[in-house]
């Protein structure tokens, strides 16, 4: 990876061009789709095609680097891989609306009461995703606690028997067979049928709202895999917790209910159909994404508050109601179906998965003295968090490259539950932390080698499932956790956990997170209490909260969401400024050595991410040198072979065309009138929508919106359309399809100028023109991606197919 100072052949910053803008050889980039648009300077036969743009010299070393850059033989048990590359397989979404004549016309007809009626359906589908997003959070819960349940009393009688009579041996096999058993059946699920609902499916969410199209992320069979897989691995006491999938399976729910149809189900209701693109789509999704966090914690104002911090690429204050509307939903109907679940109809005291318990301000306050303390476990937490991303970013490259196969993937998911159950046996089985069976909250506790009336202290964090163990670390009265267990536990959790996140099963980091830093802030606690002699600040259970909000922001490095979601949960407001200083402080110090685990994934997948911000250092670059060049125009009135020929090429998979005023019969070529999408002429060509060259005044088949939001959002393949010798002689009008305003810079406009258009507008094609409006390059997503701030400066990633 060079420093883009040093890397003139990619963007031909250092060439001598004409008076045309036209140098002579062709630059590797070219419009950013595929290995002929992104990875090569190929030129098509120039007869039937429009090749328009500025073109960039070839260092003349650029053979001898291409030779020394070339990917060795592969060997089939390992996938070289560079975390320093831009992925070319994936698309953006078409965020920005197509305001061609079909759609300003349907604008135009559609009245006042019209547009009330479309609001109040947005209001609808919000309740709906509200609903539905709760009652999957409440099936989850239901199934985890009963068949958690159903585990841990096997085990235990088990233990408990062979205490006696010897050969306890045998209970740790049948800890660690159930948990092999169980994570196993959900690990295949997971890599055999949809491997894109592994973890926690936050950073693949991030992504969409970012703009960028990950395949299956939100269908229907994603949804029922994710459900699956998250109660399997719960159950199967892998260090993972519930919350984190119910943001991806809020954000399936909400693209499903808003396009009023299911294309796995093949079933159409004929609802919603005005929300069928890419824009309505997204602010559906992003409604499912605080929908998914208000059932997991009970906090409605964090799921809006996280929707907006982590997700959206778009907001306004619109879309804040609607998104607090189905928030407020889902934790209502999570609430309403537990409380009447357990018992107590009209109590509503479940509001979310995990409540932490209400925390007590007169007895657990905290003075103007514990201020630095707060920041030091902040500190403590940013070093953490960012040692667990360091250790998990080595393992997912060494998963990258060698354990590729499902079939490894699931023999490692088996080996990993295997070892958590034999880790918390010996744990366990090694603990002489005795304490008093007597108003104890433990759900099961073991005796084990502990006198009559006493339980194993240490079955209570690892004989759990982690939200119970939480909210024990959390609650326990001070006296319950020898300091010895907590420091054993933090440090054997925290491995397992690193270790389990990235496994080919669908799991969530916040609850190892938050129980990792429990214990070792309450461990902190009760050092605390030591020192100071039992002074009535140090109470251990408001350190094991500090604690995890340490460890989950030294993770995940959320701020403003995370500390609305912990106030939300623990129910206490005094608490918000202290949270908010252990927060910040892990951000800043994380961030100081690697990124956040989010970030990091989704750069070890090479996803051409945009941040909020171009890099800091991008002045010097301007959109002439960032373009993708030549670029494919087509005519306003083409050729329809001309057309099926440019679709069909697959060394240049083109998703939009700048629209050209030309004759056909002359080379001469006038300025930019529009841009097209491929998608849009896929269903031009299929639908016929051309006349004979001789007949150009003939009126064309007229088509509506409706024909285009019914092909959404899987529009055929170019080969599935069949078109005559006949039909390729004939012309296409596309006037009245293409979009007659796309924006456009100039080639001399700044990097960051270009990347704050093409971020805050959420477009997916930028159009670079010259004085004259003459199409001279396409800015996409990956052409701005590819510059990234790095340890030695600005740095430009490579291209890959992968």
């Amino acid at each position: 990876m060079a420093n883009v100072a040093k890397k003139v052949s990619w963007s031909g910053r250092d060439r001598d061009d004409d008076e045309d803008g036209r140098a002579g050889e062709t630059t590797p980039l070219l419009n950013g789709t595929g290995p002929g648009a992104a990875g090569s300077g190929r030129q098509l036969t120039p007869s039937p095609f429009l090749r328009i743009g500025q073109l960039s010299n070839v260092d003349l070393n650029e053979d001898i680097r291409e030779l020394e850059t070339e990917v060795p033989r592969q060997r089939p048990n390992e996938i070289p891989h560079n975390e320093k590359l831009l992925s070319l397989k994936y698309e953006s979404l078409d965020y920005d609306n197509s305001e061609n004549q079909l759609f300003l016309e349907e604008e135009r007809r559609i009245n006042h009461a019209a547009f009330r009626t479309v609001e109040i359906k947005r209001w609808v589908i919000c309740a709906m995703i509200g609903i539905l997003t709760g009652l999957v959070a409440c099936f989850i819960d239901i199934v985890v606690e009963n068949l958690a349940g159903l585990k841990y009393r096997v085990v235990k009688d088990n233990i408990d028997k062979f205490t006696a009579k010897g050969g306890l041996s045998f209970s740790l096999l049948l800890w660690a067979t159930l948990n092999a058993s169980v994570v196993m059946v959900g690990s295949l699920i997971v890599a055999f049928i949809e491997p894109v609902a592994a973890g926690s499916g936050i950073p693949q969410i991030k992504c969409y709202l970012n703009g960028v199209k990950i395949p299956h992320v939100v269908r229907l069979k994603t949804l029922v895999i994710k459900v699956c897989g998250v109660i399997l691995s719960v159950v199967g006491g892998l260090a993972v917790g519930k919350e984190g999938p119910m943001i991806h399976s809020g954000s399936v729910i909400a693209a499903g209910i808003s396009q009023g149809r299911s294309t796995s189900l093949k079933r159409d209701f004929k609802i919603f159909e005005y929300f069928r693109r890419d824009t309505e789509k997204r602010d559906f999704v992003s409604a499912g994404a605080a929908a998914g966090v208000s059932a997991a914690f009970g906090a409605p104002v964090g799921g809006v508050l996280f929707s907006l911090e982590e997700g959206a690429s778009f907001w306004n204050q619109f879309l804040t109601w609607r998104i607090f509307f189905a928030s407020m939903i889902s934790t209502f109907t999570l609430n309403s179906v537990l409380s009447v679940y357990h018992g107590n109809a009209w109590d509503l005291s479940s509001p979310g998965l995990i409540n932490f318990g209400r925390f007590d301000s007169e007895k657990m306050g905290y003075t103007i003295q514990e201020i630095p303390i707060f920041i030091f476990m902040g500190v403590v937490g940013g070093i953490l968090g960012a040692l667990f991303n360091a250790l998990n970013y080595w393992l997912t490259m060494f998963r990258i490259r060698y354990i590729h196969r499902p079939c490894l993937q699931v023999v490692e998911a088996m080996l990993v539950a295997a070892v958590t159950a034999t880790v918390g046996f010996v744990m366990i089985y090694c603990s002489r932390d005795c304490q008093p069976i007597q108003g104890s909250s433990v759900a099961y506790p073991l005796q084990l080698f502990c006198a009559d009336g006493e339980y194993n202290s240490m079955a209570t964090a690892f004989f759990n499932t982690p939200e119970k163990s939480v909210v024990n670390l959390f609650h326990d009265p001070p006296g319950s956790y020898n300091p010895m267990t907590l420091g054993m536990f933090t440090l054997m959790y925290f491995f397992l956990a690193c270790w389990t996140y990235g496994l080919t099963v669908s799991a969530g980091v916040f609850i190892p997170s938050l129980l990792i830093g429990a214990a070792w802030g309450r461990l902190f606690g009760i050092s605390l209490s030591y020192l100071t002699k039992g002074s009535i600040w140090a109470d251990p259970g408001k350190y094991a909260l500090m604690g995890a909000a340490a460890q989950l922001g030294g993770i995940v490095r959320m701020t403003l969401s995370l500390t609305v979601i912990m106030m939300e949960a623990t129910g206490n407001v005094t608490y918000g400024f202290p949270i908010m200083l252990v927060l910040m402080t892990a951000k800043i110090v994380g961030d100081y050595f690697v990124e956040g685990l989010y970030d990091m994934h989704i750069q070890l997948q090479s996803v051409p991410f945009l941040h909020w911000e171009a890099p800091v250092t991008s002045h010097s670059l301007t959109a002439r040198e960032v373009m993708s060049t030549p670029v494919t125009c087509l005519r306003r009135i083409e050729r329809v072979g001309t057309v099926v020929d440019i679709l069909s090429d697959t060394s240049s998979n083109h998703n939009g065309f700048p629209v050209v005023e030309s004759n056909p019969d002359t080379t001469q070529v006038a300025g930019l009138r529009g841009l097209i999408l491929r998608s849009q002429l896929i269903v031009l060509l299929k639908h016929k929508v051309f006349v004979e060259r001789a007949n150009l005044s003939l009126v064309q088949r007229r088509l509506k919106l409706k024909d285009f939001r019914d092909a959404y959002p899987r529009f055929p393949p170019i080969q599935s359309i069949h078109v005559s010798q006949d039909e390729r002689e004939c012309m296409i009008d596309l006037s009245e399809f293409m979009n007659p305003s796309p924006y456009t810079v100039p080639q001399e406009a700044s990097l960051p100028r270009v990347f704050k258009l093409f971020r805050a507008l959420g477009l997916r094609h930028l159009v670079v023109v010259d004085n004259r409006n003459e199409v001279v390059g396409m800015v996409t997503r990956k052409d701005l991606a590819r510059y990234r701030l790095g340890k030695e400066g600005l740095e430009e990633l490579s291209l890959a197919q992968t």
